[in-house]
């Protein structure tokens, strides 16, 4: 008896000393990631991983030293962990040159623009601060603003649309205010010229259709999940809803999940370097129910995620309770390529169509986001049946198919791969049955 009462005793010991070893680990820790949220046509990333370009997809995460690239029909947006968001056009790239926590938590982010046009919309923090560089000028936003940069080969516009922007380059130092615009040309030493007003471009309507998204499903009122994250939170109110599950407490569930449905078997396994292999969802919401809480299965009401552990965010998501033999992905042993598990990934169409079918059971899988009004009554129709329902779609910004100018091309040096460069795609993937409560994985190597 006395034994048994001695190896409890450690085993919690063991416990509360792995616990306070893993808080100044985290604490320490000024890594960061953020999420492409969105990806549309043809869209490359090169993930800093040495593969070079690789075909991207919705969920991966971006870490410093990434780059983006989109093709003759690509766009893509980037969110941040504030909520603000980066978006690109066709001909564009970007790269992640610095992605940091300042010493008092103060988020510091640098984006080079090396080709095309950047949308940024940026919800700063005190503290906080965000810089787009383009050719031989910076811009530097400190304060909440919304703004476009686009780089030609012989110059350079910047455009205010909310707030306002400080930049600096060869001709000096600049503040571009509310609904103005600065000039750069190339040809006479990067010299400027202030405009009070600025031309309108093609996808500024689809820029604006993105930030009205986010804008209209930020919040939730049934519940309020306290979150000191904003990426992501605007998928989550659009593709499903909170319950109140008896023994539980409050949790989220995906619309069309459907009885047979789990959290697991759409995605991929993308490693990064310094934090090993990630689990990437193919789901349009699946970010943050897998960096951060856990998923758990009650009868009756199937897997729902349960907010919280904001403070440690795990290579693996914590499983609760699952059933008896529910397998759930398990990270590749060895290598660095992308393993592709189920379906694969989700990816919104390259072309907006005018009607969508929607498939029980598919927790919004393959639905772009917004492209349905009223998702919780779609699916509400579509649970009662086992055939897909067919709506129509919203309206989307108008495409333009042409190069933004006849002198656009890659920076030297960019290299190109592949549609998936290194991907290995399993028709079974490989799975281990969990424990009935999984234990948090190390939180070493993973960011905030």
């Amino acid at each position: 008896m006395l034994t048994d009462r001695l190896g409890k005793a450690l085993a919690i010991w063991a416990v509360l000393v792995a616990a306070c070893l893993v808080v100044p680990a985290s604490a320490a820790s000024k890594a960061r990631i953020v999420r492409l949220s969105d990806v549309q046509g043809s869209v490359q990333i090169d993930r800093a991983a040495g593969n070079g370009f690789e075909k991207a997809f919705l969920n991966l995460p971006v870490i410093e030293g990434a780059r983006l690239k989109t093709g003759a029909d690509g766009r893509a947006e980037v969110e941040f962990e504030d909520g603000s968001a980066l978006r690109i056009v066709p001909h564009s790239e970007i790269e992640f040159t610095r992605l940091a926590l300042g010493d008092d938590g103060q988020k510091l982010n640098t984006v080079q623009l090396n080709a095309g046009v950047a949308y940024v919309n940026v919800h700063s923090k005190k503290g906080d601060q965000f810089t787009l560089q383009f050719g031989h000028e910076s811009v530097t936003v400190a304060e909440s603003a919304h703004f476009r940069v686009d780089l030609d080969p012989d110059q350079t516009t910047v455009a205010v649309f909310k707030g306002k922007v400080d930049g600096t380059g060869p001709a000096g130092q600049f503040e571009v205010a509310e609904k103005h615009s600065a000039t750069f040309d190339f040809a006479k030493n990067d010299s400027f010229t202030l405009a009070k007003n600025y031309e309108q471009d093609p996808y500024d309507d689809w820029d604006r259709q993105q930030t009205e998204y986010h804008d209209r499903y930020a919040t939730n009122k049934t519940y309020s999940m306290s979150s000191p994250y904003g990426y992501g939170v605007s998928d989550l109110n659009y593709y499903g809803n909170y319950l109140n599950v008896p023994g539980y407490g409050w949790g989220w569930q995906p619309y069309l999940a459907g009885a047979g449905w789990s959290p697991f078997q759409d995605g991929a396994w993308a490693w990064y370097p310094g934090f090993g292999y990630m689990w990437v969802s193919g789901y349009p919401w699946g970010w943050m129910p897998y960096m951060y809480g856990n998923w758990a299965f009650a009868p009756g009401f199937g897997w729902f995620w349960q907010p919280g552990y904001w403070n440690t965010g795990y290579p693996i998501t914590r499983v609760v309770n699952p059933p008896v033999r529910t397998p759930v992905p398990t990270p590749p042993v060895r290598g660095h390529q992308l393993v592709i598990v189920g379906r694969g990934v989700a990816a919104n169409p390259a072309r907006p169509t005018t009607r969508l079918a929607i498939n029980p059971g598919s927790a919004g899988f393959g639905v772009p986001r917004g492209s349905v009004r009223h998702l919780d009554r779609v699916a509400k129709e579509a649970d009662k049946g086992t055939r897909p329902v067919v709506v129509s779609t919203q309206s989307s910004a108008p495409v333009r198919t042409a190069p933004m100018t006849s002198g656009t091309r890659w920076p030297s040096g960019s290299r190109t791969g592949s549609s998936m460069g290194g991907a290995r795609e399993v028709g079974s993937p490989r799975m281990s049955a969990p424990p009935r409560v999984s234990s948090p994985p190390p939180a070493s190597g993973r960011p905030h």
